[in-house]
């Protein structure tokens, strides 16, 4: 197992969408291990592959002291109802965190190593993390959901941010 860097804003593969994954091999039992290794810190609640270099779909998350992973999900089902807007920030992302909409709760569904079907769902943050996670799958960042004046702020605090790393 690896701890990954993580890639942020401005690298390509965060824009890309991902391709699903055809068959387990043993890059893909590779790409899980580190996937849940880099995930498995203080802070961090969920990682795509692709925010670890990977275009692949996938992604790992550490909820409430549960760690683990799904292959190639899909969202089924997402409630009409919003949760209360929530501060929402991404390790590509990072040291910024902006309210973003997202449903009250979420189900996706997709497969483990061994091609056994894999179903995570949930509210509140459970929902949050399956919504920000498959959005990174498919190429997007939670900044392309916020509100325009607050996304306007938040480019803006983005782009000072990289300028003063240099």
């Amino acid at each position: 197992m690896a701890m990954r860097d993580i890639r942020v804003i401005g690298d390509p593969v965060l824009r890309t969408p991902c391709e699903p994954i055809a068959q387990i091999d043993d890059r893909v039992r590779q790409l899980v291990e580190d996937l849940v290794e880099t995930v498995d810190h203080e802070g961090r609640a969920g990682l795509a592959a692709n925010q670890i270099g990977v275009s692949l779909r996938a992604f790992s998350w550490n909820i409430d002291g549960e760690i683990g992973y799904i292959l190639n999900p899909e969202i089924v089902e997402v409630a009409t109802e919003l949760q209360e807007l929530g501060e929402e920030g991404c390790l590509s992302v990072p040291g910024l965190w902006y309210p973003c909409e997202r449903t009250f709760y979420a189900r996706a569904v997709g497969t483990d190593l061994d091609g056994e079907k894999v179903e995570i769902e949930g509210e509140e943050i459970w929902a949050r993390l399956i919504q920000h996670e498959v959005d990174h799958l498919d190429g997007k960042l939670y900044l392309d959901r916020l509100k325009r004046d607050v996304r306007k702020k938040a480019m803006r605090e983005l782009r000072e941010s990289l300028e003063a790393k240099g």
